[in-house]
């Protein structure tokens, strides 16, 4: 198929993006990397009015440390997490995700903003977000905002993002030296959506679980005073407390019993 009809807009500056999308709000989309929007245009999921593309919007591609934050600007590709300095030590649940993120290819193209903003359950980046403590700036005709990931993400491909805002920025704090993550996925294939992910952190305010591919959003469950043979129990409890479905991919006992393994593994891995 081939898209509906709609305006083509090349903004050169936030403000223009901000005025586009003050004036035709939910009848306007914005376009970076493309990989979720053009097929959602292709098949007509999606009929917009107007596209605005933001690729040469100056600033927009980059990625800088400050304030002990990664900032992720809203056209910096998934695959340009792989060059952040020491990723691995600073940002150790990026680096972990990194490689289940699609493929190398769509990885190339795809933004890690337009994944946050696509908020498809079953992605590993709103995980890693909402895991990570991690926030978004979003910008719209009437200024900037700043929304805790737990808050932005409400519901499959539903944000907190009004009509007229889009995603300027996200962040991704920096762990401490004394912070552990794990995170584990099963899907049908490599590159394939998660059938359940599972990222496990634990730093000074606890030990946090997040869940990615079950619920409608990435759902993130702390354990006080958790020990190794305490394990068991609790992931028993989360995967009952899960609003756990069958689809075409996964039965609804099986997402149970792939939350259970996966929370043990990554439970297990931040104890040891």
């Amino acid at each position: 198929m081939k898209p509906a009809k709609f305006d083509y807009i090349c903004a050169a500056t936030v403000e223009d993006v901000a005025e586009v999308l003050g004036e035709h709000g939910a009848d306007a989309r914005v376009l970076a990397g493309g990989q979720s929007l053009m097929p959602m245009l292709s098949m007509r999921l999606s009929r917009p009015q107007v596209v605005v593309d933001i690729t040469r919007v100056p600033h927009l591609d980059g990625m800088r440390i400050e304030d002990d934050h990664l900032f992720v600007g809203a056209v910096a590709r998934q695959q340009s997490l792989a060059g952040v300095a020491d990723l691995a030590t600073r940002f150790p649940l990026l680096s972990q995700a990194l490689p289940w993120i699609g493929h190398y290819q769509t990885r190339v193209r795809g933004t890690v903003v337009g994944s946050l903003a696509h908020a498809d359950p079953s992605a590993e980046l709103p995980l890693c977000l909402v895991a990570m403590n991690g926030e978004i700036n979003l910008r719209s005709p009437r200024g900037s905002r700043r929304v805790r990931a737990e808050d932005f993400f409400k519901g499959t491909m539903l944000t907190d993002m009004a009509d007229d805002e889009f995603i300027q920025s996200a962040r991704f704090p920096v762990a401490k030296p004394t912070d552990r993550f794990a995170f584990r996925e099963v899907g049908r294939r490599h590159g394939d959506f998660a059938i359940v992910a599972a990222a496990a952190v634990r730093d000074d305010t606890g030990i946090h679980v997040t869940v990615g591919g079950v619920n409608d959003v990435p759902f993130r469950r702390r354990f006080d005073g958790l020990e190794v043979h305490d394990i068991g129990d609790a992931v028993s409890e989360l995967a009952a407390e899960l609003d756990t479905r069958s689809d075409l991919h996964a039965s609804a006992a099986l997402r149970r019993q792939l939350v259970r393994s996966l929370a043990s593994d990554t439970l297990k891995e931040v104890l040891s």
